[in-house]
């Protein structure tokens, strides 16, 4: 099984796209932009996701960074 939050690869602009169980949320900028997309996508104790693996997949650049390479 895989994440049911994926927070994918930085963008020029400074922002990272998420998407819960498939479905696209805004681009965050910040974990705090982040974490108010996921609470709006019913997941009201996001902040205690951000770093579960089972959770959240990260992909392109690590965890909690949102500047593109």
């Amino acid at each position: 099984m895989s994440a049911p939050i994926v927070v994918h690869s930085p963008r020029g602009s400074g922002s990272r796209r998420g998407t819960v169980r498939g479905q696209i949320v805004r681009p965050a900028h910040d974990d705090a932009a982040l974490l108010e997309f996921l609470r709006r996508a019913t997941l009201p104790d996001a902040e205690g996701l951000l770093d579960d693996l089972s959770w959240v997949l990260w992909r392109g650049s690590r965890t909690h960074h949102y500047e593109a390479a």
